[in-house]
């Protein structure tokens, strides 16, 4: 990306970082759990989810270090509490989906209209914002504690691994930093393949 477009890339992650927590918590809520609504955290309002690691301080450094190629953003997480939830099983899963799957939603939308508008500097800037809710969306699915990803592995592991499922919440953080500054090149190709099949465009 061009130096305009990843300033506009860090100004759209940071709103698409914050409905994917509201969908954490309308859907937490939804089955049983008023934790986020009661903490004033079921609001589209930035100032309710901003984190000054995870949406301003952490962007900026990946952008300084990878030289202007890479930069990621998150929202503070939206509390619950799984206990309060309807389905034991798979509430925390379906809580879990609920992110990604409104980043899914907000990439089909902008990226059809990528597809079916004629081209021009407006529907460059409609495929950014595709991109970094495809981008959140593939990254939080991947299956490390804390990610959403972790919350269908656990939810589909067998009781008689509830080791490994300890060994991973413990560790997760340290796997998540090495999958990030060494193997997150993995999910690129499917970043990129996602977002050519919905908007019918190559990447940058």
């Amino acid at each position: 990306m061009e130096i305009t477009q990843l300033l506009f890339f860090f100004l759209i992650i940071i709103p698409s970082a914050i409905i994917h927590e509201y969908a954490h918590g309308w859907a937490a809520d939804q089955m049983g759990d008023p934790t986020a609504r009661n903490a004033g955290r079921l609001t589209l309002n930035p100032m309710a989810h901003i984190d000054i690691w995870g949406t301003i301080l952490m962007p900026v450094l990946l952008l300084l270090f990878s030289g202007g190629s890479f930069m990621f953003a998150y929202a503070k997480p939206v509390p619950y509490n799984p206990y309060n939830l309807k389905n034991q099983k798979w509430g925390p899963a379906l809580v879990g989906l609920a992110g990604p799957a409104a980043n899914l939603i907000a990439a089909i939308f902008f990226g059809l209209l990528v597809r079916f508008l004629p081209y021009s500097a407006f529907t460059s800037l409609l495929a950014i914002i595709a991109y970094a809710n495809i981008l959140l969306m593939v990254f939080n699915l991947m299956p490390i504690p804390p990610l959403d990803g972790s919350k269908l592995l656990f939810a589909v592991l067998p009781d008689s691994m509830e080791r490994l499922k300890i060994n991973l919440e413990r560790f997760g953080f340290i796997i998540l930093l090495l999958f990030i500054f060494y193997f997150f090149g993995l999910i690129v190709p499917i970043i990129t393949w996602l977002f050519h099949l919905i908007t019918g465009k190559l990447i940058f």
